[in-house]
């Protein structure tokens, strides 16, 4: 009763937010992943359109040797633009998206997507709208890897996802996989960054001990 109760209030969220969506919306089915269950993996091919009504869904590449990558998140109102992608072009999934959290979502299979995508005006809005603003952060990601230093992209890392508390619950090899590096480089510029009095480590968890330090070192462009 609690979760359809939250679910329906979510929906319900979303019309408010784009009321032309209810033709299609009332045609979607509804669907929950548990904390730590794959939405998608690399290779299996791309059945429905989905849209996250609460939860958030961490998308990443996965190389050969296990690293993963970090691409971007979608939470709640948002969709993925590989699955967009994936059906517009009939291909199969490029990379993983991971549950973080217990998931509620909606699901379009491909069939209706098509046929939405060709007769609502506003659900073809609403899709490339999220695929532009998803394209418009990729594009940021690349130019924040290739021309910032691994330091500020490590601050502002610290500083976006730390707690009121300046905690950070997140392990070394966590953190290298958000912002594509390797996990000892992480480990060794955190050492630095306690020896400096910006951070303290422990075991799983970063905390955040000079806000003000790591904002000035986040605002650093030094090319690497």
């Amino acid at each position: 009763m609690a979760g359809g109760a939250a679910r329906a209030s979510a929906r319900d969220r979303l019309l408010r937010e784009h009321p032309d969506l209810g033709p299609v919306l009332a045609t979607a089915r509804a669907v929950r992943l548990p904390a730590g269950a794959h939405a998608f993996r690399p290779g299996a091919p791309c059945e429905a359109f989905l849209i996250v009504l609460s939860g958030t869904v961490r998308v990443q590449l996965v190389g050969a040797g296990g690293r993963e990558i970090f691409l971007y998140r979608v939470g709640p109102g948002e969709t993925c633009v590989l699955t967009t992608s994936c059906l517009l072009a009939a291909e199969p999934y490029p990379a993983e998206g991971v549950a973080e959290s217990e998931v509620e979502a909606l699901a379009l299979p491909t069939a209706r997507f098509d046929a939405a995508l060709e007769a609502s005006p506003a659900f073809r809005r609403f899709v490339f709208a999220g695929y532009a603003r998803r394209l418009t952060d990729l594009l940021a990601l690349v130019e924040s890897v290739r021309f910032s230093s691994l330091d500020a992209r490590l601050a502002r890392l610290l500083l976006a996802r730390a707690g009121p508390d300046g905690r950070l619950a997140l392990t070394h090899q966590a953190i290298a996989a958000e912002l594509g590096s390797a996990r000892e480089a992480v480990t060794r510029r955190l050492r630095a960054l306690q020896a400096r009095g910006l951070v303290r480590t422990g075991r799983g968890a970063v905390t955040l001990l000079d806000r003000p330090g790591l904002a000035r070192l986040a605002g650093e462009a030094g090319r690497r």
